[in-house]
């Protein structure tokens, strides 16, 4: 964000306005997308919440056969969304894994397959959810500023994904999801579902 704000004002000295413009519309940009509202946090250790801002793009449930059961929920993060990731539920990461992969479209059901991304594991009081920041195709760096052995309360702040992306949210069978396709939600306030 500063590298082309310092460049506008370099070319606003030397008098080169159609340089510098560009400029500050992209600085303005990058501010804005890199905005961290304040959230109201909630206290329910019986609820999910949004680990990120965005719109519903799949609910269903996990085929059987596969390493988890329960259902699934993805969050399609726009250019335009807020971007910064928060804890699901409170407790501790039992798990942070990185694959590298592909950048295909984020909306695309195989993106949890094939593109880069981390997943945390986050076992909470009464549930265990499992976390994926996904890479899309503008979105070329997720990070994650926790570790395995950390804690985190409900809807702390855990990491962001770089311009539009993907999160993925694996909830166990005890979980009733109480979000729809084409819903909007928010980190962080946002009820997912609520353990049964």
């Amino acid at each position: 964000m500063f590298v082309p704000l310092l460049a506008a004002c370099l070319a606003a000295a030397f008098g080169l306005w159609y340089v510098a413009l560009p400029l500050l519309l992209l600085t303005g940009f990058m501010a804005y997308f890199f905005r961290d509202p304040r959230r109201a946090v909630l206290t329910d250790a019986s609820i999910v919440v949004s680990p990120a801002d965005g719109r519903v793009t799949r609910v269903a449930q996990i085929e059987p056969g596969t390493a988890h059961t329960g259902t699934v929920v993805s969050i399609f993060l726009s250019p335009f969304d807020v971007h910064i990731n928060r804890a699901p539920v409170a407790g501790e990461i039992t798990d942070v894994t990185y694959q590298k992969g592909r950048f295909v479209i984020a909306t695309r059901e195989d993106a949890s397959l094939v593109n880069e991304q981390n997943a945390l594991t986050i076992k909470g009081e009464h549930v265990t959810v499992i976390c994926k920041q996904i890479a899309g195709v503008l979105a070329r760096r997720i990070v994650c500023w926790k570790h395995a052995g950390e804690r985190v309360a409900l809807g702390e702040r855990f990491g962001l994904i770089k311009f539009s992306s993907r999160t993925d949210l694996i909830l166990p069978p005890e979980v009733e999801v109480t979000v729809r396709v084409g819903d909007r939600v928010r980190g962080g306030t946002s009820l997912i579902g609520r353990v049964r």
